[in-house]
């Protein structure tokens, strides 16, 4: 590509102009989140990443309240396992406990969480899935 001029090449997918809709980008960026929000929601996320801490918070979705016997019993995780997860799972925000004598029963946290779950299998599910 000898005598090509610098800047005026783009790859595939890259845009030949530095900016073609800058309302659309002005927009954007004006309401992308913040650093700390981010982190937040990135965290949900890596939270929601990991198969055995999903199957207990699809089971909680489920039944709405148990405690580590049966969440073990639901998912087939070890107990050891499941406490593991919950830990995480509650200093995040993610589900809450509630003591009965020498029982902590769990549930979702709130109602944000509940959709969270369901679209996100909703759109796991659409048209097969990932391709």
């Amino acid at each position: 590509m000898k005598g090509a001029a610098v800047g005026t090449l783009a790859g595939l997918d890259g845009c030949a102009a530095p900016c073609v809709h800058p309302e659309k980008v002005a927009l954007a960026a004006d309401n992308a989140p913040g650093v700390e929000e981010l982190a937040r929601v990135t965290s949900v996320f890596k939270l929601l990443g990991d198969p055995t801490r999903a199957r207990l918070l699809y089971a909680l979705l489920e039944a709405g309240e148990l405690c580590v016997c049966d969440l073990s019993a639901a998912t087939g995780t070890a107990e050891t396992t499941v406490s593991q997860a919950l830990r995480l799972l509650r200093a995040s925000g993610v589900v809450t406990g509630r003591r009965e004598g020498r029982n902590i029963y769990y549930r979702l946290s709130d109602a944000h969480v509940r959709l969270l779950l369901d679209v996100t299998r909703e759109h796991a599910l659409h048209d097969g899935g990932p391709r």
